[in-house]
């Protein structure tokens, strides 16, 4: 006696067999109908900051697609994106100075793709915006970087940071701009340098705050000594001055007012004790002063 097969087929109750549920065929049919109408939309649509490549059995055409709706051939077309907004990119680089120093740099370039360049880009170099910017701008940066840091000191890149950074950002600008690359910003982050090499630079530095320290002091110091020495000169002329004014007349008339003075203050009695002499007052007509 032979047992019926139970892993292939259930019976049903009308004695025939039941296959996949009612709503799972539903899906299915729904998600292959999906799949045929992505296939064969006559519409291609290019978001915002891209734009579009269309390819004809994989050959690319000339024409860059703006934002918006395009049309195509279903199955024969396909629109491919690239992204033209602004990006960012980091990267390090160990390099010598001048003096022979180690010098580990690390940047960060702001660029975007050129609009107009797109399907150039996206025929001789890659078909994404990230892959062309790792394949150009990685190596372009790495080699400006060891290019420049040889022409100055290890001081010289932190106190010139400025020219550096131009003179490192001007050779990978160049070259990005051959391959379709627009370069917005360029930075240098950071400058690192061997702790012995950094130690110096610091006491350097300190020595020269000392120092600009030493002058401020002595800059004040001889500015409070030249002041003294004018107001010296300014007291010594006034006295000068006076001087001039103290005439013979002015002495005379100081004189007779001290006399006068002592005149005005006499009780009449002459001093008992006087040693022998007898004081005297001067009163001989003195001589007309001629105050005009």
């Amino acid at each position: 006696m032979k047992m019926p097969n139970l892993s292939n087929s259930v019976d049903s109750p009308g004695g025939g067999r039941r296959g996949a549920p009612a709503w799972l065929r539903r899906l299915m049919g729904a998600v292959v109908a999906l799949v045929v109408l992505w296939l064969l939309a006559p519409i291609a649509i290019v978001p915002s900051g891209h734009r579009g490549v269309m390819t004809t059995f994989g050959k690319p055409s000339p024409e860059v697609f703006s934002e918006g709706l395009h049309l195509r051939i279903p199955i024969v077309q396909v629109m491919h994106l690239m992204d033209v907004r602004i990006e960012k990119v980091e990267g390090e680089a160990d390099a010598a100075s001048k003096d022979l120093q180690t010098v580990h740099t690390k940047i960060a370039i702001n660029y975007h793709l050129d609009p107009a360049a797109v399907s150039h880009v996206f025929r001789e170099i890659a078909q994404s915006t990230d892959e062309v910017a790792r394949r150009i701008i990685a190596p372009a940066t790495q080699e400006a970087v060891k290019a420049i840091t040889a022409r100055f000191t290890a001081e010289e890149l932190v106190s010139r940071r400025t020219e550096v950074r131009d003179a490192i950002g001007a050779l990978p600008k160049e070259k990005m701009t051959r391959h379709g690359l627009l370069l917005d910003e360029f930075a240098i982050v950071n400058f690192a340098f061997s702790p012995s090499f950094t130690q110096a630079i610091e006491a350097k530095v300190s020595a020269e705050q000392q120092k600009l320290k030493a002058e401020r002091d002595l800059s004040r110091i001889q500015v409070e000594a030249e002041q003294k020495i004018a107001s010296a000169k300014a007291e010594a002329e006034a006295l000068r001055l006076q001087k001039q004014e103290v005439t013979t007349m002015l002495i005379e008339l100081r004189r007779i007012e001290n006399e006068r003075r002592a005149i005005e203050k006499w009780n009449g009695i002459l001093p008992t004790t006087s040693g022998g002499a007898v004081p005297f007052l001067n009163l001989a007509p003195q001589r007309a002063v001629d105050t005009r």
